[in-house]
């Protein structure tokens, strides 16, 4: 079996570095797709160059979306509530995901799709995941902010996402599955294409690494990903977002209802720093560790 790994790209230079080299012995390639229009339908540069990563270059297929998802409301008046905003910005999502379908043609059946937001990095050496029989896997993982030892330990993070080309409905369909195993008798999951049965979550399921870079590169990312429209409303600067990487204080609320934004968008609680074992092995080698000395707490 064979695994494929599927991702966006923004600006996340560092992200791709690490993910390359901490998969780049588990996969056969990597997918990465990039669009010309932003999450919040702002035009955009692209940012991927495959000649920084000349190590895995054999192995990466760069795809490139140059278009608009169907029923953009924006593209008809010029304006949009918000409901309509965040409408358009899962349309665009969907899109970049199902746009990865073109790249996997020369999977077999058997292979595995995996696919995931390039903050989100699975661990393939899990043996629970290797020893999984389920047609559909979900990675549980760590939750880090700012730093690569930070960790937000309030939820657990549900990233990564895989199955079987032969289970594959769409790309789209394998991100907006519910991260939760039915039992048997929930008749519902016979009915559901977001509910399954025959579905395992692995529980030392990798790494999410969230928000690691400046607070400029911060903001224009807030401004420019599905939720802009919540971030839009909060009223946060620059400057608040740099206050809160220096108290390494967690800026989003997962536990406030989406309406009360002015709420979601100003928690405080505190990153735990965490022993260095429970990064994957690629960051706990000291010529690693000292490139990436910036990105340590």
């Amino acid at each position: 079996m064979k695994i494929f790994d599927c991702t966006t790209f923004y600006s996340e230079d560092l992200m791709m570095d690490l993910r390359f080299n901490i998969l780049n012995d588990y996969v056969e390639k990597f997918i990465v797709c990039e669009s010309t229009i932003s999450h919040s339908g702002n035009k955009k540069k692209l940012n991927f160059d495959i000649n920084n990563y000349s190590k895995f270059k054999d192995k990466i297929t760069y795809i490139i979306i140059d278009e608009e998802p169907e029923g953009i409301v924006r593209q008809k008046n010029g304006l949009a509530e918000p409901h309509e905003k965040r409408s358009d910005s899962l349309k665009r999502i969907n899109l970049s995901y199902d746009y990865m379908i073109k790249a996997i043609s020369d999977a077999s059946d058997n292979d595995l799709i995996m696919l995931s937001d390039n903050d989100e990095i699975p661990n393939l050496n899990s043996n629970q995941f290797k020893k999984s029989k389920k047609n559909i896997i979900i990675f549980k993982q760590l939750f880090f902010y700012y730093k690569l030892n930070l960790l937000y330990d309030l939820i657990p993070w549900y990233g990564s996402k895989a199955t079987k080309k032969k289970n594959l409905l769409s790309m789209s369909w394998l991100r907006n599955l519910k991260n939760k195993e039915y039992p048997f008798w929930r008749l519902d999951t016979l009915f559901s294409n977001t509910k399954y049965m025959d579905l395992e979550i692995i529980n030392d399921g990798g790494w999410h690494f969230t928000n690691l870079m400046t607070a400029e590169k911060l903001y224009e990312k807030l401004t420019n990903f599905g939720h802009h429209d919540e971030f839009e409303l909060s009223g946060m600067t620059i400057d608040n977002l740099q206050k809160k990487i220096n108290d390494k204080e967690v800026f989003f609320n997962h536990f406030v209802d989406k309406e009360k934004y002015k709420e979601r968008w100003n928690f405080n609680y505190k990153l735990k720093k965490i022993d260095d074992k429970k990064l994957p092995d690629y960051l706990q080698l000291e010529e690693n560790r000292l490139k990436l000395k910036d990105w340590f707490d």
